[in-house]
């Protein structure tokens, strides 16, 4: 064991050593033992450095959707009215959604005063019912009994006919979105437009 020791500490005494030539060279000179070239870091500094800036500034502007039911893989805050059929971002606490918000982006479907009607069907899982959802006429979705997980999903159930003052329906077109069709409309105050960046 203690051979190994001596072993671990002469490697570590020869890579300290090395320090400062290996800095050398990360600092612009041309190899080891070589004079350090202020003007190479500077020429790199002029590069990475407005690089980094811009990255740093962009990337907290972007909202990267993991979502295949919205046609956007990146997206980024358009503060605006909202209207029909943009695309809207807002937190979500909902069990199936997971332990701890999260952020989603929907589409903004049916608006405040608009006809909401939902028909229940029987649906393709045995013994279970689908919600078809229709805004004016128009059908935005069908709910499915159970989750991806196998988690029963309950769907919503509008009152009056109307989507209520101050809320709006979010969704998608896809099968498998997870939207007003379990949860109901949104608040227009919880909702952000967002605009398509890639």
């Amino acid at each position: 064991m203690l051979v190994a020791v001596w072993k671990t500490g002469k490697a570590l005494w020869s890579e300290a050593r090395m320090l400062p030539l290996r800095a050398a060279v990360a600092l612009g000179s041309s190899g080891l033992g070589e004079p350090p070239r202020p003007d190479r870091l500077w020429k790199g500094m002029a590069i990475i450095l407005p690089v980094g800036a811009a990255a740093w500034w962009a990337i907290p502007q972007v909202t990267w959707v993991m979502s295949p039911s919205i046609d956007a893989w990146a997206v980024r805050a358009a503060p605006a009215p909202i209207r029909r059929g943009d695309l809207v971002s807002f937190r979500l606490s909902h069990p199936i959604a997971g332990p701890r918000p999260v952020d989603v982006t929907k589409y903004a479907l049916c608006f405040p005063g608009d006809r909401i009607a939902m028909i229940e069907k029987p649906s393709m899982t045995a013994g279970a019912i689908d919600g078809w959802y229709y805004c004016n006429g128009r059908l935005l979705g069908i709910s499915k009994a159970r989750a991806h997980d196998g988690r029963r999903l309950d769907h919503w159930h509008p009152e009056n006919g109307r989507i209520p003052p101050g809320m709006i329906y979010v969704g998608s077109a896809h099968e498998s979105g997870f939207d007003s069709r379990y949860y109901g409309p949104v608040a227009v105050t919880r909702l952000t437009r967002m605009e398509r960046v890639l």
